[in-house]
């Protein structure tokens, strides 16, 4: 089958289109590959990384945090040249798919090397992979709605950050069990240094190839939008493209790359932060455990004992995404929405508040760590991610929905690209930060709960800045148009009469 043959223009349902479950399992599996990954990521710098002749070499912790931000920063610049790439040259499709052969290779070269050449080599395999198919995988999820089912696109926006969060929860709970226990020098011996990484880095791998095999399987069920060519350049220096770009770059490179710079340290700063905490999370079951005990009933004995490992402390994130996205969608978005209008800016304005409120709770868990005798509960940090779960879901779903919507039809990936840029801005922020803190003597300008309170009133100023900014904002929408609708003009901008046309 021709590339013209494929699906061009969203077919006229009023329906779920076809190609929306093949795009959703290949997100499920690829986000697996990348959150297994980087789970660990921090866990190998600091205590598995090899020199040239198989000697640890590890990092210290604010040269790995600094790292694992360049990285992740990286992963998110990457989107803004694959969505030129996308709209302007090979279309979605092609971009996706070659790029991820490319993500592919970048996980089995960590797999393959444990030194810093083999993590250099990964890492950047993986930035040009993950990153620039990101913008085009989430515009290819709009592309496949036209004007007769776009109130769909709430809900399967929805469900594509649930697909992202289920293959997240299990490989986060995963691969630092693979990693613990081939790492295990009392099972595979001189090996383990080297098996360890290798599986837990490799099965992430495998993932890959399985998403990038879902997604080819459904190239004939998915919408196709042509590459643009110069019409993306021409649309993007528009005076209507212009003004789409000024406004929402302010909105993503400045206000959301804040919430990027904290959120980002769930997986660096507070991985480290478990590592002194006390992490049997089910210790309060101890006076139920020891009366079960007492009584003779044995089959739950030492439940109460059970620790959890540090870089499985993030898989409640994408565990609280799965169970909390439902209720927000049908009970607390339609509940508000009877007392005050719920629009999108005003969901981001909320989450950003809770962002602050999180990070409050983890700098005060921070000082419980260098005060008290004893290592606080990992609780505090399990309640600090409940509450910016919350914000990732008004912040980053909404924004994800609102970068498609608010783009002109040709520039679709290119503002998702945009969206995208805005966690490279963050990540840079915070891993420039951290770099500038460290002392030569490996100390640090910003100790304990310090670090953490630093980035809490940053977050609080750049929140009650956007409060200001939203109030001022107007909203446009554009949709792609039904291929048979001979009536609705190709390029033309949707003016929303609803939520979406009035300020915040």
């Amino acid at each position: 089958m021709t590339e013209s043959q494929y699906l061009t223009a969203p077919q006229p349902l009023e329906t779920m289109p076809p190609g929306v479950p093949y795009i959703i399992g290949n997100e499920a599996a690829e986000r697996f590959c990348f959150y297994g990954m980087r789970t660990i990521l921090i866990v190998f710098m600091t205590q598995f990384l090899l020199n040239a002749q198989g000697h640890l070499a590890v990092m210290g912790e604010e040269e790995a945090k600094g790292c694992y931000h360049l990285f992740v920063a990286g992963v998110y610049f990457f989107p803004i040249l694959g969505a030129i790439l996308a709209d302007a040259v090979v279309g979605k499709y092609k971009t996706i798919l070659y790029l991820s052969l490319v993500y592919c290779l970048g996980n089995f070269a960590l797999a393959a090397d444990q030194t810093r050449l083999g993590l250099l080599l990964g890492l950047t395999l993986i930035t040009l992979g993950a990153g620039g198919i990101k913008s085009s995988v989430s515009a290819n999820v709009g592309d496949q709605f036209g004007p007769k089912n776009q109130h769909l696109l709430a809900k399967v926006f929805g469900w594509f950050y649930f697909s992202i969060n289920l293959g997240s929860f299990f490989s986060t709970l995963l691969t630092p069990v693979l990693l613990d226990h081939f790492s295990r020098v009392d099972l595979y011996g001189q090996r383990a240094k080297h098996l360890g990484p290798c599986i837990a880095f490799g099965v992430p791998g495998v993932l890959m190839v399985t998403a990038t095999l879902v997604f080819w399987l459904g190239r004939k069920k998915f919408v196709h939008i042509p590459p643009a060519g110069s019409a993306t350049l021409q649309e993007a220096l528009s005076w209507e493209g212009a003004k789409v770009i000024a406004k929402l770059g302010v909105l993503f490179l400045v206000f959301i790359a804040m919430f990027w710079a904290l959120y980002e340290q769930t997986g660096a700063a507070w991985v480290l932060q478990a590592e002194k905490m006390d992490r049997h999370w089910l210790a309060w079951l101890r006076p139920a455990d020891d009366a079960l005990v007492s009584y003779g009933i044995t089959f739950a004995s030492g439940w109460s004992q059970s620790e959890i490992k540090a870089a499985q402390v993030q898989a409640i994130n994408p565990l609280l995404i799965m169970l909390l996205i439902p209720l927000f969608t049908y009970g607390i978005y339609p509940a508000v929405n009877r007392i005050v209008k719920v629009t999108p800016l005003r969901k981001v304005a909320a989450g950003l508040f809770c962002t602050v409120l999180a990070f409050a709770i983890s700098a005060h868990a921070e000082t419980l760590i260098v005060t008290s005798r004893r290592p606080p509960t990992i609780w505090w940090q399990l309640l600090a991610f409940v509450i910016i779960t919350v914000a990732e879901i008004m912040v980053s779903i909404t924004c994800l929905e609102f970068a498609y919507t608010q783009a002109p039809k040709k520039m679709k990936s290119l503002i998702m690209g945009l969206f995208m840029l805005s966690e490279t801005v963050g990540n840079a922020f915070t891993a420039g930060v951290n770099f500038f803190i460290l002392n030569k003597d490996g100390t640090s300008k910003l100790p304990g709960a310090e670090y953490f309170w630093f980035f809490t009133v940053l977050m609080l100023v750049t929140t009650l800045l956007f409060c200001v900014y939203a109030a001022f904002y107007q909203e446009k929408t554009y949709i792609q148009d039904d291929a048979p609708v001979s009536h609705a003009r190709a390029g033309s901008a949707v003016q929303s009469t609803g939520p979406a046309s009035r300020p915040a």
